[in-house]
């Protein structure tokens, strides 16, 4: 869970999907007399389910924490609620690279300024970063856009603080880019310039790193300010820790200093000395040594104190953080990274200030009461812990699917087993690849990246995953028959083979699944995957498969399809049991069977015309045999059939990204259209009740969620509508009443 490779390549995906929405009907010639409906927004409860990159806890405010996340934005603990607050749900799907966020900083000495370092990716499609600037603790911000990108879903975002505030004057911040050398402002963030004394090694090949992906660069990690000094870490294994003595200016090299690993955090000591913890790599992705050094600025002195000794040789694994107990600086956490054999990460206690060390887990007790999920998953990414500054007994640590804290640390130094609970309420950070709302039996069935999905009886509660087996890696694509809605399919792939399709198939609306019998020996990947509107053929186009696949009888036998092209993506009518479609984003056009899933020929017609030109999605209606939709992100909502007819275009629809269907209205007998997109230049999540003539707005500018992906509106609830986002889990929404 939580892989980089799998949350770049899922988010990656959202953002470049380009879907639209339709209207059923005659050509909209106006928009509507009510142009907005006010809707009540909650999470789908999952709980955590993503990386947490970074946490931090301001020293003068009991209680007042916040969580950095590489794709889901940040977070603001909430004391009195016991629950996390998102900050950026503002974030629209224009400006959804600033969702990823590399650095956080708080300024020690004013409580309400809070700083983010915004930017998801470094790649050339990738728009630039930002600094976000609040003085309401991230209420509300103002934003300052940076000449170059940020990495918050890349190599080293785990490792920090990039971003820090000089204790004694706010106004000057410091910010270590990955690519662009080391950056200053003097005005509290509103204005930023280089600073052109530092040293080259910042944007040397040294200071790159390697994964599946691409090489990436990682820069300066870490700035932190002392009474008198400043420090900045580059994550190079040669001379990587720099200090200025003169506010910023003139920078040299710290004495003494060890070589040959990557500092990842920096940690005063509390009496005026420095923890730094070391990989041989950035991380999260893979750490194969490490070590945590003790510095003594006054006498330049050095000491190894890392819990498990290297003895001369590369460990096999790094180490993630170290945290101090400010109320007494003998007292640390140390966690390890990548430490997957024998069983995984380990925590480590010192009260004698790093000369002996106790493994925590191993005396530990995990609650998952709140996330009955997390019984089946053990902490990794630990790249951060801290230490309550008003609490010794409270320390929290973030992993790949969210943050644990405990309770009772102090009675662990005396012998009894540690306490920890799932400190993630309110913080969701699942990447939904797939939304399925059935007309009976659970309001909702998931296909959920990295965490398989999720059937929800109760949305309030986060239940376990889909029942195994099989238990996929990751769920991605999701569909329940149309005129049997007990049947469900699902297809997925399995952990340390990311390649590798599986489906499978339930028969009680997701509650138990089956395996198919076998699978195609064509094609790797999940693909998409179809159901029949009487629960009898299923269609399957893994991702490299050369044509689709189809089963009557639950993959006992495979019968290879005529006439889909390559990388399809297959659907099937919600009435007709002999009509499936697959629309061809590599030719732009849109193909049907009539005979079941045997043989596919391409719909001609003006409607086959309008769709020529387009990139987006195709949808096939609730209730009517035929009846198609698309959804572009150029040509807004077009509808029309299976037979080519062209019935219409949607007017003041711009941008479709994503179209769900919900029950009618109670005067109308047509689904209820939900779309996200734009409606006359203006982002948001829209509404129509009479076949696309009309739309209401039903979010607000505070509740844009970044970009929106799948939508379902529910077919027993009228107004009700489920979404997915790429990286704040699933939301669900009413009209308020």
């Amino acid at each position: 869970m939580g892989t980089y490779r799998r949350w770049r390549s899922w988010h990656s995906a959202l953002l470049t999907i380009a879907a639209g929405l339709i209207s059923t009907g005659p050509l909209s010639t106006g928009a509507s007399a009510r142009d907005a409906v006010p809707y009540t927004w909650n999470s789908v409860r999952i709980g955590g389910g993503g990386y947490v990159s970074g946490l931090s806890c301001h020293p003068r405010v009991k209680g007042l924490c916040y969580a950095r996340t590489d794709v889901g934005g940040a977070y603001r603990w909430d004391a009195a609620k016991t629950r996390w607050i998102p900050l950026t749900d503002w974030i629209d799907a224009d400006d959804v690279n600033l969702a990823g966020i590399d650095s956080l900083a708080f300024d020690p000495s004013d409580p309400e300024r809070l700083y983010l370092a915004a930017g998801t990716y470094t790649t050339e499609q990738a728009g630039n970063g930002a600094i976000l600037r609040s003085d309401d603790r991230g209420a509300t911000f103002q934003r300052t856009d940076l000449p170059f990108k940020l990495g918050g879903n890349e190599l080293g975002r785990g490792n920090g603080e990039r971003l820090s505030v000089n204790p004694i004057d706010g106004r000057q911040l410091m910010f270590g880019s990955r690519g662009a050398g080391l950056w200053r402002s003097d005005d509290r963030g509103a204005t930023w310039r280089h600073v052109d004394s530092f040293p080259a090694v910042a944007t040397a090949p040294s200071s790159t790193a390697e994964n599946s992906w691409r090489r990436q660069s990682i820069g300066i990690v870490f700035t932190v300010f002392d009474t008198s000094t400043v420090y900045a870490g580059v994550s190079t294994r040669e001379t990587s820790l720099f200090e200025s003595s003169d506010g910023g200016n003139a920078w040299q090299p710290v004495q003494g200093q060890p070589t040959g690993l990557r500092p990842t955090h920096m940690r005063a000591d509390g009496r005026g000395g420095w923890y730094l913890t070391y990989g041989d790599e950035p991380g999260p992705d893979e750490m194969n040594d490490g070590a945590i050094w003790h510095y003594e600025p006054k006498s330049h002195a050095w000491t190894d104190v890392t819990p498990i000794p290297r003895d001369g040789k590369p460990s096999g694994f790094g180490w993630g953080d170290i945290a101090v107990d400010t109320k007494n600086p003998d007292r640390l956490l140390a966690s390890t990274h990548a430490h997957y054999k024998p069983a995984g990460d380990l925590l480590f206690r010192s009260t004698d200030a790093g000369k002996h060390w106790t493994e925590v887990f191993a005396r530990s007790d995990f609650e998952h009461d709140s996330a009955i999920w997390t019984r089946d998953h053990i902490p990794h990414w630990m790249t951060t812990v801290v230490i309550d500054p008003f609490d010794s007994d409270h320390a929290m640590f973030v992993t790949g699917y969210g943050i644990w804290a405990s309770r009772n640390l102090l009675a662990f130094d005396s012998g009894a087993r540690a306490s920890w609970w799932f400190q993630d309420d309110g913080l969701e950070e699942t990447v939904p690849l797939g939304l399925a709302s059935p007309a009976k039996g659970p309001p909702l069935i998931s296909a959920v990246g990295d965490l398989d999905g999720f059937r929800h009886d109760d949305l309030t509660r986060a239940p376990l995953q889909l029942a195994g087996p099989p238990r996929y890696m990751n769920s991605e694509s999701i569909d329940v028959a149309g005129n049997a809605q007990d049947i469900v399919v699902r297809a997925g792939r399995i952990r340390g083979t990311p390649t590798t399709a599986r489906a499978a198939w339930s028969t009680d609306g997701g509650r138990s699944w089956t395996a198919f019998a076998s699978e195609p020996d064509d094609g790797a990947g999940a693909g998409t995957i179809a159901v029949a509107a009487d629960g009898v053929a299923m269609l399957w186009m893994p991702v490299q498969a050369r044509t689709a696949w189809l089963t009557v009888d639950r993959g006992a036998h495979w019968t290879r399809t005529g006439g889909v092209p390559v990388r399809s993506r297959v659907f099937a009518d919600r009435v007709d049991p002999k009509r499936f479609y697959a629309w061809s984003p590599i030719d732009g056009r849109l193909y049907v069977s009539r005979d079941g899933g045997h043989v596919f020929a391409a719909v001609a017609g003006e409607f086959a015309d309008a769709l020529a030109a387009e990139a987006g999605e195709a949808y096939a209606t609730p209730g009517k045999a035929g009846d198609l939709w698309f959804a572009s992100a150029t040509g807004g909502l077009i509808h029309g059939d299976s037979d080519g007819r062209l019935i219409g275009r949607a007017a003041h629809i711009d941008i479709a990204d994503s179209l769900g269907f919900g029950k009618s209205s109670p005067d109308s007998t047509t689904s209820t259209l939900f779309v996200a997109g734009k409606r006359d230049g203006k982002r948001g999540l829209y509404r129509s009740t009479d076949d696309g003539a009309s739309w209401v707005r039903i979010n607000d500018d505070t509740h844009q969620f970044g970009r929106i992906g799948h939508v379902t509106g529910d077919p027993r609830l009228f107004g009700r509508v489920y979404f997915a986002t790429g990286g704040r889990g699933i939301f669900y929404g009413d009209e308020h009443k």
